[in-house]
């Protein structure tokens, strides 16, 4: 997806396409890691010095739940990127310190044996160290 894509699916979706939407969409696209909520203010805080939380927070949620974004938490924060967009189910090794991820092709739960009486119908896992770059 690129971020010309995300601005056609918040219209095909019926919602409009604000200055601030834009600028939060081309962040995340200029920006290929997760970022925390407080990064994506701190940027726009210069642009619009009255933004508030819910306000970025509640667009986040927004791109997350059509598709654009994906959300994971670390260290008891959400944070956001842009979906990768495998096609696959997959998951993620993120860099503790500066936010990448890497997809990881082979879900581990293929090697958990079936539990008795429970119907597994979501998981998530996610590594967590530092990339090359940070170590």
């Amino acid at each position: 997806m690129t971020s010309t894509e995300a601005l056609e699916l918040l219209k095909k979706n019926g919602y409009s396409i604000t200055d601030k939407r834009e600028k939060i969409i081309h962040y995340f696209f200029e920006h290929p890691r997760y970022l925390s909520v407080k990064e994506v203010i701190d940027y726009l805080k210069e642009l619009y010095p009255g933004l508030s939380f819910e306000t970025v927070y509640r667009n986040l949620a927004l791109f997350r739940d059509l598709g654009i974004l994906e959300e994971t938490e670390l260290d008891g924060e959400k944070r956001f990127q842009v979906n990768c967009e495998a096609s696959h189910h997959h998951h993620h090794v993120i860099c503790l310190k500066c936010g990448k991820s890497k997809t990881i092709q082979q879900c581990p739960m293929s090697q958990v044996p079936e539990i008795e009486e429970f119907k597994i119908v979501e998981h998530k896992f996610e590594i967590y160290g530092y990339c090359s770059d940070c170590q």
